[in-house]
């Protein structure tokens, strides 16, 4: 049987800062919903998303690779649980799962380099539990050693473990969270209790990032430095020096602090060892100021050979990331390199109540690379170029950060579009330019202030979309995006470029996408009249589209702000927010439907594109409660609706263009009916529901009678056949209310003779309900054939599966 591949998975990230890690052997691992997804960064291929890993049952906020042990990965959840996966023949399994010590979110996960067998975790109850793990040949045994109580004085936000320098043993632990201090412990050794010695006191607010290192990588007994960043904007570090005897900075009271220093606080706390006479004193050392907003991650360079190459990466909500490092001569702390949003473009910010900027960063294994996630839940990536001594650029991955509610394919298959609950439309494409053939996010059409529910293609270069509002919006193809998908992708546009709209942008406090108008004058930036307009000039300067990348496909920079697609018009007819849209093969006719709970509003309403999205009145009536969905016939002349009043009916056309019910059929199942789909031929359709059933449907003198049912374990939320006929068969796929995928075959004409073909393998199947199913709509002639779908994990995927494979006769 042959194998189904995955070169589409498209996830946004979940907008924490301890949410990701990025192991030594390259694989950066970040939660994605309760999923936890997979991708290395320095494919050669672009890849993208590889894998996403399923076994918590709610929002991932925590993973951290086990030192020394790549093949090991920790993971905390809202779900209350740590688990442990382990990779085994390619794969990363669950290995364990730790139940019962926490009754709140976890919030960090702490792991020792020089002792990888312990590791500390925090949660929402106030908790941080000390674990010791081994790791066996075949299974991984983990035992809960302590707990320590850090309510009702703050809750554990952030932890960092280390070994204390000039030991053979101990170690040290810092706890930061929801209060202005920094709480310190220490243990003799791995195994023993940890002991409270010091609270740290200097900021100003929450404590969101802990990590330690040595002031000098190359040897294991120099100082310690401790960096803790704030959401006072700031971040201060902290030097650890054995013995009583300070360190000569703190001795003389100096430290780097921008000239500050009589302001703060330098005030020597001891560390005692009650079995040992070792000592250590922890001083404050030095104040890093740059950010605007707060600070969420803090982290060293991993690559650090020497005092000398020490760095730190930072990241804000100001959308800024900042490199910082000593000066030679003087030793105080600067950034050295600052990256992400220039300050004039960035939004609100989180005094006003924003979730903007960068939530996490992280070095690569290397430290020739770095990574930040954004608030749309997209990965940015930035290479440092020695040659230039600057950070570039380069392609991450991106992805819906909430439910995925429908996908739709350009009508040559160019080209698929996705919606989802985080108010976007993603339009999705193969870079075909590189021989690696990846797929990436070519633009972002729609960034709006409503959660999106349904998107249907209506010709090569317009799609209509609804989401929580009454009426529906029709977007065209601005110039910018047609370039960039014929150039990177080998898409070509059905009509003349120069008939294109231009790019859009959209207004402050609005929510319609305006094409931008070339003769406006050019908005002053950072309160500045452009250079070519102070001179006495009597035209003004018109505006410019922004010039995508030639060589790379958008970037999330350019995603985010230059790839909108202007509205051309609003629908307007339904009473309430829209479920369901449908457009019709070869025409610019849709159907359309809302939620509703009475006849009056569960109405189909047409609306026609080719007579200026003029409604096709009247509306088609016959269900009583909410259209869930609409499906054309092949030929465009039937309506098959179905809804949540478990009735599907058909409409026809006739000879006029009036369009009118012909068969309804009440209680065709027993509970609600979620999506149908037509066979290729139009001498059947199929519906599938929460009963678990799918149905085949023929029709027979004049009447359309069920012809097979089948029962599955799970109710079927989604279904889609494949639009032709491959080795005298029609190709079935549906989707289940627990992610999986199964393709079924029928014999064309013989409804009842239904054979199983493929279960998808659950490692690369989404981890809830499927949303909908799409096949790509291609006439090559071979049996080669891939399907869209989009998951209630927010994930969006495209599967390629070949048609040629063994059945499997399905009683």
């Amino acid at each position: 049987m042959a194998a189904v591949e995955n070169p589409l998975l498209a996830i946004g990230g979940n907008r924490h800062p301890a949410a990701a890690d990025w192991s030594p052997n390259g694989t950066l691992a970040f939660g994605a919903g309760r999923c936890i997804a997979l991708w290395n960064p320095d494919n050669s291929s672009l890849h993208g998303v590889s894998i996403t890993l399923k076994g918590h049952t709610d929002k991932v906020n925590v993973i951290c690779f086990l030192p020394h042990h790549e093949e090991i990965i920790l993971s905390g959840s809202v779900d209350r649980t740590l688990r442990v996966w382990r990779r085994s023949e390619g794969y990363y399994c669950l290995a364990a799962t730790i139940e019962g010590i926490h009754s709140g979110s976890i919030n960090a996960i702490g792991t020792c380099p020089q002792h990888p067998t312990i590791f500390a975790s925090a949660s929402a109850d106030g908790k941080v539990a000390i674990f010791s793990l081994t790791v066996l040949s075949d299974t991984v045994e983990i035992k809960h050693l302590q707990s320590l109580a850090t309510k009702p004085k703050f809750y554990p936000l952030s932890l960092a473990l280390f070994a204390l320098p000039i030991s053979d043993s101990a170690i040290i632990l810092a706890v930061g969270g929801s209060t202005t201090t920094i709480s310190i412990y220490i243990s003799p050794s791995p195994g023993l209790d940890f002991t409270h010695q010091a609270n740290l006191s200097g900021h100003e607010n929450w404590v969101r990032s802990l990590t330690f290192t040595h002031e000098d990588p190359s040897s294991k007994s120099s100082d310690l430095i401790l960096a803790s960043s704030s959401q006072d904007r700031y971040i201060r570090l902290w030097r650890l020096h054995p013995g009583e005897e300070l360190p000569p900075a703190s001795t003389n009271n100096e430290n780097k602090t921008y000239g500050l220093s009589t302001r703060l606080s330098n005030k020597a706390h001891m560390l005692h060892l009650d079995e040992s006479s070792q000592v250590w004193s922890l001083t404050f050392e030095a104040l890093l100021m740059g950010h605007e907003d707060w600070v969420y991650t803090a982290a060293w360079n991993p690559s650090t050979k020497s005092s000398k190459d020490l760095q730190l990466l930072s990241c804000s909500a100001d959308n800024s990331i900042s490199v910082w490092a000593p000066e030679e001569s003087s030793g105080i702390w600067a950034p050295v390199h600052r990256f992400g949003e220039i300050s004039d473009l960035k939004g609100a910010s989180t005094a006003t109540g924003s979730a903007g900027g960068m939530w996490n960063c992280l070095w690569s294994p290397d430290g020739t690379a770095v990574a930040a996630l954004t608030k749309n839940g997209s990965w940015r990536i930035w290479r440092y170029d020695p040659t230039e001594d600057r950070w570039n650029p380069a392609v991450g991955v991106s992805g819906h950060t909430k439910e995925a509610t429908s996908v739709s394919w350009a009508p040559d298959g160019g080209y698929l579009l996705s919606t989802s609950l985080d108010q976007t439309t993603r339009l999705f494409s193969q870079w075909t330019t590189k021989s690696a053939n990846s797929w990436h996010e070519f633009s972002r059409p729609q960034i709006h202030g409503y959660d999106i529910n349904c998107v249907a293609s209506v010709g090569l270069n317009r799609f209509v979309s609804g989401a929580e509002e009454k009426l529906l919006r029709v977007f065209d193809e601005p110039k910018v995006i047609a370039n960039i998908l014929e150039t990177h992708c080998g898409v070509t546009s059905e009509h003349s470029k120069d008939a294109l709209p231009n790019a859009a942008n959209l207004p402050v406090l609005g929510l319609s996408n305006k094409p931008i108008d070339e003769h406006a004058p050019t908005p002053m930036e950072n309160g500045h009249i452009p250079e070519e307009e102070e001179e006495d000039n009597d035209e003004p300067r018109k505006k410019s589209e922004h010039v995508l990348p030639e060589d790379t496909p958008p970037l999330e920079n350019h995603l985010s702000r230059h790839t909108l697609w202007p509205e051309v018009e609003k629908l307007y007819g339904h009473g309430y927010e829209i479920s369901a849209l449908a457009s019709s093969p070869g025409s610019s006719l849709i159907a359309t439907a809302c939620k509703a709970s009475t006849l009056e509003h569960a109405v189909i309403r047409l609306y026609d594109g080719a007579n200026h999205w003029r409604e096709v009145k009247p509306p088609l009536e016959s269900h009583a409660l909410t259209v869930t969905n609409i499906s054309f016939s092949p030929n465009g002349e039937q309506i098959l609706s179905v809804g949540r009043d478990r009735a599907w009916s058909v409409f026809v056309k006739d000879a006029t263009g009036k369009w009118s019910l012909t068969q309804r059929k009440d209680k065709a199942h027993t509970r609600i009916i979620y999506h149908c789909t037509w066979v290729p031929s139009g001498e059947a359709f199929v519906t599938v529901s929460r009963d678990k059933n799918m149905k085949i449907w023929e029709q027979q003198d004049g009447k359309w009678e069920c012809k097979t049912t089948m029962k599955f374990g799970l109710p079927i939320t989604a279904v889609d056949t494949l639009g032709e006929i491959v080795d005298a068969k029609c190709w079935i796929m549906l989707g289940l209310e627990d992610g999986g995928l199964e393709l079924f075959s029928v014999e064309d004409g013989r409804w009842e003779c239904v054979e199983k073909v493929e279960a998808f393998d659950t490692r690369i199947t989404p981890d809830k309900a499927i949303t909908k199913i799409t096949w790509r709509p291609r006439t090559d002639g071979g049996k080669v054939k891939e399907i869209a779908v989009s998951s209630e994990d927010g994930s969006v995927r495209v599967y390629k599966v070949s048609l040629a494979m063994d059945k499997t006769p399905e009683s």
